[in-house]
């Protein structure tokens, strides 16, 4: 797989939209990061998941997900090794990523605030 897949499965998803952080690609739903691509040219896809997530995907599939180094890692982002992943290990990746922060994104949600009448 390519990173041209892993954008067209990110993008497939409800509510994901195309943004860019530093420079780098990122996948979005509802203004939040979910995915990105800021490790492409080594050839990674990058899913932002939990570390109770993380965990059995890296080591049941040590050739294809591996946690990104120093502290972004420990709090569960997660490189995906694209060419050695099938379409449907990205899909079901970045599907688990995108519930992940829409779930987050529920809990972080601010009430609006309501306009006094006169």
């Amino acid at each position: 797989m390519t990173p041209a897949d892993f954008r067209r499965i990110a993008l497939s998803l409800p509510g994901a939209e195309e943004g860019s952080h530093m420079g780098a690609t990122d996948f979005r739903v509802g203004g939040r990061i979910f995915a990105t691509l800021a490790a492409e040219a080594k050839g990674y896809g990058n899913l932002m998941l939990d570390p109770e997530t993380q965990q059995p995907l890296v080591e049941a599939l040590p050739e294809i997900f591996l946690p990104v180094p120093g502290g972004w890692g420990r709090n569960g982002a997660t490189h995906m090794v694209l060419a050695a992943a099938s379409e449907d290990q990205i899909r079901g990746a970045l599907m688990t990523a995108h519930r992940l922060r829409v779930a987050k994104n529920a809990k972080t949600a601010k009430p609006r605030s309501r306009k006094k009448l006169d």
